[in-house]
């Protein structure tokens, strides 16, 4: 599997650029591929069907400048910022294999991220280290009940994008400013506010990273990535409000 860290990339051309990688190798000019990005500033990203109104508080956002982007993929919303990491896999679907439906390929990778955290657990410095690692709600990988992971899905016929955030050393309190109560939650969540349903791993970003890649055998670097394809889409799709605001 190839590996591409975006971060240089700014936060409309992180968004579509997964986008674009699917469509790149759906299209037969790429193949599985693992991307890592890491927010340099803050904005909120909700999910494809989320109304912004019901999912954000956009007076906070306007009042703080804030931007809010709509991401290709389902699930809630979430607040990007400082001290996050992005991954996205770009994976066949194998007709036989553990991506050959959503339920089976949301397993399959939460199973092995899970996997490739669990090697990083003598470097915890969050209070409840020991307490287990485990996937709750499908896609969330949560130390205890305290969620640090979500992630979603988006298929095509023979590929699909596989993405999520992971919460390492952010500024939780955030969260709470900006999103109101999501309007879909895991039974797990138990009505939680958002403090009160997350963590910082407090692990560094690039041994997240080289962890996944390990466990995602991500060892060589993509070297001719499309990133004019990642441009084109960030302004026709990406930066415009029609998009971001499509259900407002």
């Amino acid at each position: 599997m190839k590996q591409l860290d975006c971060t240089f990339l700014p936060p409309a051309e992180n968004l579509a650029g997964d986008e674009a990688m699917l469509d790149w190798c759906e299209a037969g000019h790429g193949d599985e591929t693992l991307l890592f990005w890491e927010p340099r500033e803050s904005f909120v990203v909700v999910g494809y069907a989320n109304k912004v109104a019901m999912e954000v508080n956009v007076a906070a956002c306007e009042a703080n400048g804030i931007p809010i982007f709509r991401r290709c993929s389902g699930g809630g919303t979430v607040v990007q910022m400082p001290g996050g990491l992005n991954y996205s896999l770009i994976l066949r679907i194998n007709k036989d294999g553990p991506t050959r439906t959503i339920s089976s390929a949301n397993q399959f990778v939460m199973e092995k991220n899970r996997g490739a955290i669990e090697t990083l657990r003598s470097g915890f410095t969050v209070k409840n280290s020991q307490l287990k690692i485990s996937v709750r709600g499908h896609t969330d990988l949560c130390l205890g009940d305290l969620k640090f992971a979500g992630s979603s899905q988006r298929r095509r016929r023979n590929f699909l994008l596989f993405h999520g955030t992971l919460l390492l050393n952010c500024d939780l309190a955030l969260i709470g400013e900006l999103l109101r109560m999501p309007s879909l939650q895991p039974d797990y969540r138990a009505s939680r506010s958002h403090q009160d349903f997350v963590t910082n791993l407090n692990l560094p970003a690039e041994k997240v990273k080289a962890a996944l890649a390990a466990a995602w055998n991500a060892n060589e670097e993509l070297s001719h990535p499309p990133l004019e394809e990642f441009s084109k889409l960030a302004r026709e799709k990406y930066a415009a409000r029609e998009w971001n605001f499509k259900f407002p």
